[in-house]
């Protein structure tokens, strides 16, 4: 049995996969061919945004669009707690400070009302000057954007979407990755839309942020490659992964849908036994994961994996509990929802080729417990 099940994949598309490759063989561009150019038009169109940058990873998606935004010391930039540390860990790079707010208790996402009193406090102590907001769609659910964009525009801020789980997801009958000016996906394999490698994606609505990305992929180029007009990285995505998730975007739309089915069966067959991801009526998830709640969480992981079926905690220490941020001075107890989710979630097997049966033998294990 498969956590995600990339094999089942491939195997529908390896004839596309084959020749798509060779292409890239052949003409041997293998940085910034003609597939990147064609991926980031695709995508562009797919998510309704006028521009799309393809990078190296989904870290760098979010790097990016900060370092446009000129972030640096004394500056702050509220994010969720609960997320992976990639999201926090870009605003620490450019020596900002990430300013936590806990989660709420049904999606998992960014609470806009904590984070209104977060913005807030920091406003009042004057210490660090607010100058964004990352929302984070987790495990596919995209954040309560019109709550939050309503925040961003009474204080003045930025709002950088991190779509990396939730690429294929709507909200409000708008695609992920353009419910903010600008956005950032990853392509990580494991993702819903993943390549065969490391990958990424920056979509923005705004031309001048667009250039200023293309400077920074480049070591901050400017008519060419040898004059330098800002600090850039080397932010590049291969021509190789292109072509990958070229193929795999012809199949992507049904994929979506059959991750629909595969989460549907999950609620209904598990219902009463463990507590199952809500998705507000506004948004349909892209279902990067697929996590629930119980007290008896790691009895339940201990059953599931005697009988060979793997799971996952995503995420079993919040990010301001991480040695990483102790500078930052939280403690245990500051952010009591996501703790305790922390505590009781873990995640079942999820992708567009889980059978039925295997579903129901994973329903069976739990309800063994």
């Amino acid at each position: 049995m498969h956590f995600i099940d990339l094999a089942a994949q491939q195997k529908r598309i390896r004839r596309q996969l084959e020749e798509r490759i060779k292409k890239v063989l052949d003409h041997g561009q293998y940085i910034l061919g003609p597939e990147i150019r064609e991926l980031e038009e695709k995508l562009a169109a797919f998510v309704n945004m006028p521009h799309a940058l393809s990078v190296a990873s989904g870290t760098d998606a979010l790097l990016m669009p900060l370092m446009v935004e000129n972030i640096g010391p004394g500056d702050a930039v509220f994010t969720s707690t609960f997320t992976f540390i990639a999201t926090a860990e870009v605003i620490g790079l450019l020596g900002a400070t990430a300013v936590f707010v806990d989660i709420d208790n049904e999606t998992f996402n960014i609470d806009p009302l904590k984070l209104e009193r977060a913005i807030a406090k920091t406003v009042t102590e004057g210490r660090l000057k607010p100058r964004g907001i990352i929302p984070v769609d987790l495990f596919g659910q995209p954040a309560e954007y019109r709550a939050i964009q309503a925040i961003a525009e009474k204080y003045g801020l930025f709002v950088l979407e991190d779509a990396a789980q939730s690429f294929g997801a709507e909200q409000n009958g708008k695609k992920a990755g353009s419910l903010a000016r600008v956005a950032a996906t990853s392509f990580f394999p494991a993702k819903p839309l993943g390549c065969y490698g490391d990958g990424g994606m920056i979509f923005t609505s705004k031309k001048d942020i667009c250039d200023q990305l293309l400077s920074i992929r480049v070591h901050g180029q400017g008519v060419d490659k040898y004059t330098n007009v800002r600090l850039g990285i080397n932010g590049r995505m291969d021509s190789l992964q292109a072509a990958v998730l070229l193929a795999k975007m012809e199949i992507f739309p049904e994929e979506i849908e059959l991750r629909q089915e595969v989460a549907g069966r999950y609620n209904q067959l598990l219902a009463g036994t463990v507590k199952v991801p809500r998705v507000l009526q506004e948004n349909v998830s892209a279902w990067a994961q697929y996590s629930v709640l119980h007290p008896r969480r790691d009895e339940i992981v201990k059953k599931l994996r005697e009988n060979g079926i793997p799971t996952a905690v995503y995420y079993p220490i919040p990010l301001h509990l991480q040695e990483a941020f102790a500078g930052l001075g939280y403690s245990q107890g500051d952010f009591p929802v996501a703790e305790k989710i922390a505590d009781e979630i873990f995640s079942l097997p999820m992708h567009p080729y889980l059978e039925p049966q295997t579903q129901e033998e994973i329903v069976a294990a739990i309800k063994g417990v």
